[in-house]
């Protein structure tokens, strides 16, 4: 438990920066999940530039690693280059 109250306001911000970074990184693996389910490649081609965007967004944000996002970028460019 908690001895302070600046410690107990840092569990409370934790939790919720927490709770809002869990919720943008899911919608980030759901979009990539359906970007890679993809088999038509107008359609791929299509949704790529948003998830780069989004990619982008939460590595600014150090949601997820910088790195992560690039090596996602790649694969997912990899596998509309295949279609």
């Amino acid at each position: 438990m908690a001895n302070h109250k600046s410690s107990e306001k840092r569990i409370r911000q934790t939790k919720t920066k927490t709770l809002h970074n869990k919720y943008y990184a899911k919608t980030m693996r759901n979009a990539v999940r359906k970007l890679r389910a993809t088999t038509d490649k107008a359609e791929a081609t299509e949704m790529l530039p948003k998830v780069q965007k989004m990619l982008d967004k939460l590595a600014k944000q150090n949601i997820i690693h910088k790195n992560k996002a690039a090596n996602i970028k790649s694969s997912i460019a990899l596998h509309i280059n295949s279609l």
